[in-house]
């Protein structure tokens, strides 16, 4: 839930995402960013998604509706949406599959698939615990 806009404070936007329950990528202005729009609005309801926020947290959420255009997510780049259920804490860095580590370790400010490993079904018992 980054913007690849450097200048936009990304903390913001991923505390406004927890904050309202949804998860959301920034402005599609270039060919690629329409490209990870689409595989965004494609992911299935129910898919699992992680972020970091501005102090290092890690959560876990469960997308529960279709994509959306939201205005309001102008300031923070945020303006893709889908709504989203999200871990009530921060989730405790032991719990977090290897694969999620990895693929944060790695940088970047897109939306993408985790590999490797069975990190769907790792996710989803994790959810089941958390939620318990």
């Amino acid at each position: 839930m980054r913007s690849r806009n450097d200048a936009v404070d990304w903390p913001a936007a991923v505390q406004r995402a927890l904050d309202i329950g949804v998860c959301g990528v920034g402005s599609a202005d270039d060919e690629r960013a329409e490209r990870r729009l689409a595989r965004f609005a494609a992911v299935q309801v129910g898919s699992f998604v992680w972020t970091h926020d501005g102090d290092g947290n890690t959560y876990v959420g469960r997308l529960t509706g279709p994509c959306r255009h939201d205005p309001e997510g102008e300031p923070v780049d945020l303006v893709h949406v889908r709504d989203c259920e999200w871990s009530r804490a921060p989730v405790d860095p032991v719990l977090i599959p290897e694969a999620v580590t990895q693929t944060f370790a790695r940088g970047g400010h897109n939306f993408q698939r985790i590999h490797p490993g069975d990190v769907e079904a790792e996710t989803a018992a994790l959810w089941q615990r958390l939620n318990a």
